[in-house]
């Protein structure tokens, strides 16, 4: 028989169960609670892993081999997390490990330069992975009361956005950071020619500008000189968080950034060398695909109780479905890819859609996070995660009457951070790329391209050729 007529057969037969199991470290605890999920399903998929020498591919990502096979080049944002470890997890020559390194202690002292300059306002002109991961490190990691710069995120294309949160700035206290992996993007384009035409009437460009790209040829046809921090070409944007790609945030956290590239090392070090780290990643990946392919649960919300994490969603919903939201391998046993994600402030999300995540007809699985402290600091909020975590998952309550009964068929996974700080947050993320590139090594899918992004961009431009006035 072979592998999926044995997952089928499981499926058929699976009782209507929890599938309990745990996982602790320095940095987070995990728990699960997987309906109809069970172990045999586990080992099953587990046998096809190793089929499919995944622990072979994850070997060829930190050893630098093409991993990316559609644009023949390796995926390097895990160098960032090695530069500041006390041994390396991967075979990065010295000299790049040292490009990388020197690039980071760079955006480290731009942040004194700034205050010095009496700078008041940082715009970042980006969009995608250049958003995503420096707004959710700023947001997550510092508080707006003390931070030493105000924050505006330009994304474009829309012109009114750039008329009310820049043209309201005065141009001398105002700093810019282009932040384009291509340096070809319409949307950071466009914003760049309005801020710097904006710029000009009064400032320098070269003082007030910064670019962070890994095509410095491209930046320097715009005008930039000197005022270029470069990245490796082969780091994706939803993964160069790791990289320059975060100096809006590296300005807040300075030094402390370099503990978010240690949790992230971390993460990466458990990966290669312990093996109930890499049961858990494991059991995360194979109950995703699971659920996806053979419970008709296409779809996970992700419930955050801190209000400092609520980016996280958006963060994961980017890195998980710009990742793995690709077409089915025809030579893989499963046939749906990527989950759709969505999700924000658990307490928020509570009194809006979880009336359908309860007692509606839809199916979904379900991502929880809280953190430790919060037993003592935030105890209604902590509350909240945990009777959610077991009301979605566990089914008809007794104390309930026939009307309030919730469904209880929603698998959860449960993240409990020991604390929020740069180094819990960094192993978290990695950990969320290692469920990534797993799932994606499972599905027999590439995460590191993104044709479906490029062919939306050809056809607004080939639109804008045909209808130029």
């Amino acid at each position: 028989m072979s592998i999926l007529n044995k997952i089928i057969d499981e499926t058929s037969q699976c009782k209507d169960e929890v599938y309990k199991r745990s996982y602790s470290n320095n940095n987070l605890e995990y728990k699960s609670s997987l309906r109809r999920f069970n172990s045999k399903l586990f080992s099953l998929f587990k046998s096809h892993y190793d089929d499919l020498k995944v622990s072979q591919s994850i070997q060829s990502l930190f050893k630098g081999d093409i991993v990316n096979e559609t644009e023949n080049q390796a995926a390097l944002h895990h160098i960032y997390r090695d530069i500041y470890a006390s041994s390396s997890n991967n075979f990065a020559s010295a000299e790049l490990k040292k490009s990388c390194r020197l690039s980071i202690e760079k955006c480290i002292r731009l942040q004194q330069d700034l205050i010095k300059k009496d700078i008041k306002n940082i715009v970042t002109i980006g969009i995608g992975g250049s958003f995503e991961g420096p707004k959710l490190l700023i947001e997550t990691l510092t508080s707006e009361n003390d931070r030493n710069f105000k924050h505006i995120f330009l994304t474009g294309p829309d012109i009114v956005e750039f008329n009310e949160t820049v043209k309201p700035l005065n141009q001398e206290d105002t700093f810019f950071i282009v932040s384009s992996k291509s340096f070809s993007t319409d949307e950071t384009l466009q914003s760049m020619a309005l801020s710097k035409a904006w710029l000009e009437t009064k400032c320098k460009f070269e003082d007030h500008f910064i670019a962070i790209t890994s095509q410095p040829d491209k930046a320097q046809n715009f005008g930039f000189k000197e005022n270029i921090i470069e990245f490796p070409n082969e780091i994706g944007g939803r993964y160069s968080m790791w990289s320059p790609i975060s100096l809006p945030a590296i300005l807040e956290l300075g030094e402390n950034f370099k503990e978010f590239l240690v949790g992230g090392h971390e993460a990466d070090n458990l990966l290669l060398n312990d093996d109930d780290y890499n049961d858990f990643i494991k059991l995360l990946s194979f109950s995703d695909i699971w659920y996806n392919n053979f419970d008709d649960k296409h779809t996970r919300v992700l419930l955050l109780y801190s209000w400092k994490m609520r980016f996280f969603s958006d963060y994961a919903q980017q890195l998980e479905m710009e990742s793995i939201g690709k077409q089915a391998n025809p030579n893989s046993i499963f046939k749906n890819t990527g989950q759709v994600i969505f999700g924000g402030f658990g307490s928020t999300a509570q009194h809006s859609y979880f009336q359908l995540l309860h007692q509606g007809t839809a199916s979904a699985c379900a991502d929880i996070f809280t953190i430790e402290s919060n037993k003592g600091t935030n105890k209604l909020l902590y509350a909240q995660s945990q009777a959610q975590a077991g009301l979605l998952s566990n089914g008809p309550h007794e104390e309930l009457e026939s009307f309030e009964q919730v469904n209880g068929n929603i698998p959860t996974n449960l993240f409990i951070l020991k604390e929020l700080n740069p180094k819990t947050l960094g192993f978290l993320i990695a950990t969320w790329e290692h469920r990534t590139y797993v799932t994606a090594k499972m599905l027999q899918i590439n995460p590191f391209d993104q044709y479906g992004v490029a062919a939306g961009k050809f056809f607004a431009k080939k639109y804008l050729d045909e209808n130029k006035t």
